[in-house]
């Protein structure tokens, strides 16, 4: 590994101003072959990881939890690692290439996503020969466009069941939300054509009943707002389930300063999902809303319910998720939503329930920590995480 990080540091110190237009491409043209070998290496290495369980090592219970949590990749990516790395051992013609670096990851993704356990299995009861396949799909990669594989390996998965029974139609709906930096959202939905319906009358209700004169809403302005107002009246109609002991609503953190001054305060509020918000938004909130103070500092707790209480109220867990906001497990960050409350010095062991003794910990590493690992918050407020040997699980730069 060492060689390979003194080979990118002689990369990166190339000059390329002094290099013509074709040396510059062919340049271009290693560096994906070699990123192509790299991304193929990982995925091997991946795999073997999650085949001897590696991740529990750092407490973790798979390496797409790892991958998030340690190499910071995204879960999308994440699992792209792990589905081609369960795939490598059933498409060695394909393997090779992406080993080769003529395969790119993304080529070798569109097979493994297409061509799962299910698949195979469908293959060998009707007699076909998937190594044929293979060496078809590994000539493709190399010498056709992306699309022209994507094409080739949907018609395969077409005809394996070309008659089959009708399709469930919750099997094919997705949805996917983003947050972005700006405490913004966007999202891409995947619905069939009776789930398209319903969603479809139920934003146009609103949209029609919604057309104030003068209106110079574009109409897909229209169907945001729609879709905001029907979630809205679902939050307000109390009927939503239960997350964690409350009903799903809105939830915002402000400090008491912000919520008494007239100024705008650009950021100075954050929401339950972590979005970023101004007071002024925060305020307007508040017009309708429960408020609850929760004093952090550390003079004074009034959520401090002492021994009394072995369960969790509904006030000390807004403490705890306004505190911790996520699962404080090193690597984790689950949401606040998965979670449990937990007593860092337990109650029968004399610990309180209060803000000081409570961390948020998902079920998992809930289990864990009463399992031979352990987590503290120190006096800086950083939460820190040990393994039973005693070694700290530390998350840092990946390479050193």
């Amino acid at each position: 590994m060492s060689e390979l990080m003194s080979a990118l540091d002689a990369f990166a110190t190339d000059d390329l101003h002094g290099l013509t237009d074709g040396e510059v491409l062919d340049r271009t043209a290693s560096l994906v072959a070699a990123r192509n070998r790299l991304d193929a290496e990982l995925t091997r290495t991946a795999r073997h990881a999650a085949v001897t369980q590696a991740a529990e090592h750092d407490g973790l219970k798979s390496m797409r939890s790892w991958f998030i949590g340690h190499a910071r990749l995204s879960a999308g990516e994440a699992d792209r690692i792990g589905r081609s790395g369960r795939a490598l051992a059933h498409f060695p013609a394909l393997a090779a290439g992406f080993a080769a670096g003529d395969v790119t990851a993304a080529q070798f993704d569109v097979v493994a996503g297409k061509v799962g356990d299910q698949e195979r299995a469908q293959a060998e009861e009707q007699g076909i020969d998937l190594g044929a396949f293979d060496a078809a799909w590994a000539t493709v990669a190399q010498e056709a466009p992306h699309a022209s594989l994507a094409l080739a390996v949907q018609q395969f998965d077409d005809a394996l069941d070309p008659d089959g029974p009708e399709p469930d139609p919750t099997e094919g709906r997705r949805l996917t939300i983003v947050k972005h930096a700006d405490g913004s959202v966007t999202g891409r939905f995947e619905l069939d054509a009776v789930g398209g319906e319903k969603v479809q009358s139920a934003i146009e209700s609103h949209v029609q009943a919604d057309r104030p004169k003068g209106d110079t809403r574009t109409r897909s302005q229209q169907n945001a707002d729609a879709l905001v107002q029907v979630c809205d009246n679902q939050l307000a109609s109390g009927q939503l389930p239960t997350l964690r002991t409350v009903k799903p609503h809105v939830v915002l953190q402000l400090d008491l300063e912000d919520a008494v001054d007239p100024a705008t305060g650009p950021g100075a509020a954050r929401t339950g999902f972590g979005a970023s918000i101004s007071a002024a938004r925060a305020r307007w909130l508040a017009c309708d809303a429960d408020i609850s103070r929760i004093v952090m500092g550390p003079d004074g707790e009034p959520l401090d319910l002492g021994r009394r209480h072995r369960v969790v109220t509904p006030g000390l867990r807004r403490a705890v998720v306004a505190r911790d906001k996520t699962c404080v497990f090193a690597g984790c960050g689950a949401p606040h939503w998965w979670a449990d409350v937990h007593h860092l010095v337990h109650w029968l062991h004399g610990g309180e329930t209060n803000l000081q003794n409570s961390a948020l910990l998902c079920e998992r590493h809930h289990t864990k920590v009463h399992h031979g690992f352990s987590v503290e918050r120190d006096p800086g407020g950083r939460w820190r995480t040990w393994r039973p040997d005693g070694t700290e699980i530390l998350i840092g730069p990946l390479l050193h």
